[in-house]
C-alpha cells in the first residue's frame, strides 16, 4: 500500500508537469484552481502528524473528551471564518497587486521592499522547525509498524515529497492533496471505529475514561468528560494557536491566491469546514481516550508523542497500514505546501531583484525548484540533529513556528485587507515583536511568566498583542500615502453594467 501510495504521487506529479512552465503556473496554478482542489490543499496543509500524533496525543491525555474542542475551534476558526474574512478580498487585492505570495504582499501594500525583505527570511528561518516536527510524527508511527530506523524513513519521505512538487509545481500539490484528503478522512473514521471497539465501544470507553483520575491535573471526578475538561484556560490558548494562526501562515493564505473565483471560494469555504470538522476533530476526539492506554506508554520517559502510536498498537495489519497511509498523506502535503512557499518567497522576494537583479522566468524556475532541495535538505539534517535533542515534542516545535509566523503577520495581514489606515511602521512593530518574543522563548524561556514559558501560550500572545499592537501603532505613525492606498484599494471598487429590457412601459409608478 505504501508503494502504491508514492506511485501514485509520483504519477500526479509528472501529469501535472503542463502547469508549471511558468512561474505563474509553478507558484500558484496560474490562479485556476477550483474550490474541491483548493479547500482540500488548505485542508491538508493544515493537519498533518503534528496534530494526529504531536497534538492529538498530547491534549488529549492533558484535556480528555474536552480537546475535542480544538478540533471544533480548527473547522469554524480556522477554516469557516478564515475563508468568509480572508478569502475574497485576498483574492483580489493580490492578483489587483500582483503579487503571488505574502512578503510581495507586504511590499505593494504598504510600498515597502524592506517588509518583502524582513518577511521571507521570517518565513525561511521559522518553516524549518514545524518541517522537523512533520518528520518526528512519521517515524513514531514508521517505527511501531515496520520497525523502521528514523533517518531512512525522513529521507525517503523528503525524496518523494521533493520529486513530486518539483516535478508539478503547485498543481501537483493540489491535486496530491485532494487525494491524501480522501484517505485522512477515511483513515480518521475507520482508526476511532476500530480502537473505540477494542475498549468496549463508545460508551463503555467513555465509562472508562470516566473512573481515571490524576491529582496532578485535576481533583475533580470525571474531569476528563467533562465538558471543558480539567483546564480549561490552557486548552483555550490551544484553541486560538491552532485555529486563529492560521490567518497568518502564509502557506495557508496563499491558497486564497490561487482560487479561480468568487463563487468557487464560497463553495470552498464549506467543503473545507467540513473537512476540517472530521480530520481534525476526529483527530482529537481520538486522542481523549489517550488515558485508558497508560498501562502501553510512559508519558514521563518517551514523551506525548508515543500516546497515538501505543493507542494504535493493537490494531490489525490493514488498519496499521490504513494510519502509516493516512499520516504521509497529512505529513507530505503540508511539507509540500511549507517547501514550495519557502522556496518561491526565497526566490520571488530575496533573490530576485536583490542578490540577481535581472532574472528571466526560466531562471526563477530553475531557481525555485534548486531551492526546494535545499530547503529539503535543511530540514532534514535538523530533523535527524533533534531528534537526539532536548526538543522532543511535536508540539512544541511547532508551536514555535506557528507563533512565530502568525504573531508576526496575521495583524498586518487582516487589517491591510481591511484598513486603509494601517501604516508601515505598524507592520513592522507586529514583525519585530513576535519575533523577538518566539526567539527569547526558544533560548531564554526562563525569564518569562510560568503562563508564557510554553511556546503555545507565547504564540498566542504574539498574536493577539499584534491585533492590538497594529492599530494602536498605526494612529501615531505617518499616514500612508493617500494616492497609493486609492490605487490598492480601488480593486473593491468595481462597476458594474446591466442592460435592462422594459416590456411593460416606461410608467412614473414603474421607475418609482
Amino acid at each position: 500500500m505504501v508503494i502504491l501510495f508514492f506511485g501514485i504521487m509520483i504519477g500526479i506529479g509528472i501529469y501535472c508537469k503542463k502547469n508549471s512552465t511558468d512561474v505563474d503556473g509553478f507558484v500558484l496554478g496560474g490562479r485556476s484552481v477550483g474550490p474541491w482542489l483548493t479547500a482540500f490543499a488548505y485542508g491538508t496543509s493544515y493537519f498533518s502528524a503534528v496534530v494526529f500524533v504531536g497534538y492529538a496525543g498530547q491534549f488529549g491525555w492533558k484535556y480528555g473528551i474536552a480537546a475535542t474542542w480544538a478540533g471544533i475551534g480548527n473547522a469554524l476558526i480556522g477554516s469557516l471564518m478564515a475563508w468568509w474574512i480572508l478569502g475574497r478580498r485576498t483574492r483580489v487585492m493580490t492578483q489587483h497587486l500582483s503579487s503571488a505570495t505574502m512578503p510581495q504582499f507586504f511590499e505593494k501594500r504598504f510600498a515597502s521592499p524592506g517588509l518583502k525583505l524582513a518577511a521571507s527570511a521570517i518565513i525561511f528561518i521559522f518553516l524549518i522547525p514545524y518541517t522537523a516536527s512533520l518528520y518526528n510524527g512519521l517515524s513514531r508511527l514508521f517505527g511501531m509498524a515496520f520497525n523502521i530506523d528514523y533517518s531512512v524513513c525522513v529521507i525517503v519521505m523528503a525524496v518523494i515529497t521533493a520529486v513530486y512538487v518539483i516535478i508539478g509545481g503547485y498543481m501537483a500539490t493540489a491535486v496530491n492533496d485532494f487525494v491524501q484528503g480522501i484517505v485522512m478522512i477515511a483513515g480518521i473514521i475507520a482508526v476511532i471505529s476500530a480502537v473505540l471497539k477494542g475498549q468496549g465501544g463508545f460508551t463503555e470507553a467513555l465509562s472508562q475514561l470516566g473512573q481515571v483520575s490524576d491529582p496532578t491535573v485535576s481533583d475533580i471526578p470525571g474531569a476528563f468528560i467533562s465538558f471543558l475538561g480539567p483546564d480549561p484556560a490552557n486548552l483555550l490558548g490551544v484553541v486560538i494557536l491552532t485555529s486563529l494562526g492560521t490567518w497568518g501562515l502564509p502557506q495557508m493564505v496563499q491558497k486564497f491566491y490561487a482560487i479561480k473565483s468568487e463563487k468557487a471560494i464560497n463553495k470552498g469555504m464549506i467543503i473545507s469546514t467540513v473537512f476540517a470538522l472530521i480530520v481534525a476533530g476526529g483527530c482529537y476526539f481520538l486522542g481523549g481516550f489517550g488515558r485508558l492506554f497508560s498501562d502501553r506508554v510512559d508519558v514521563a520517559a518517551e514523551g506525548y508523542d508515543a500516546i497515538i502510536p501505543a493507542m494504535l498498537s493493537d490494531l490489525s495489519p490493514f488498519l496499521i497500514s490504513v494510519v502509516v497511509i493516512l499520516v504521509l498523506s497529512a505529513s507530505m502535503s503540508t511539507l509540500s505546501s511549507l517547501v514550495l512557499t519557502s522556496s518561491s518567497t526565497l526566490t520571488l522576494d530575496f533573490i530576485k531583484g536583490n542578490l540577481v537583479k535581472k532574472m528571466s522566468e526560466k531562471r526563477q524556475l530553475l531557481t525555485i525548484r534548486a531551492l526546494i532541495v535545499v530547503f529539503i535538505l535543511i530540514s532534514v539534517v535538523l530533523a535527524l540533529i533533534q531528534h537526539n535533542s532536548s526538543v522532543t515534542f511535536i508540539a512544541q516545535l511547532m508551536g514555535i513556528s506557528w507563533g512565530a509566523l502568525a504573531g508576526a503577520f496575521l495583524a498586518p495581514f487582516l487589517f491591510g485587507l481591511y484598513w486603509k489606515k494601517t501604516t508601515k511602521a505598524a507592520v513592522w512593530t507586529s514583525f519585530l515583536f513576535s519575533t523577538v518574543v518566539m526567539l527569547s522563548n526558544i533560548f531564554f524561556p526562563q525569564y518569562f511568566p510560568a503562563l508564557l514559558r510554553s511556546p503555545i501560550n507565547a504564540g498566542v500572545f504574539c498574536m493577539l498583542a499584534g491585533l492590538i499592537l497594529v492599530p494602536a501603532v498605526s494612529l501615531i505613525t505617518r499616514k500612508p500615502n493617500a494616492e497609493h492606498i486609492r490605487q490598492v484599494f480601488s480593486c473593491y471598487d468595481r462597476t458594474v453594467t446591466v442592460c435592462v429590457t422594459d416590456s411593460i412601459g416606461d410608467t412614473k409608478e414603474d421607475t418609482q
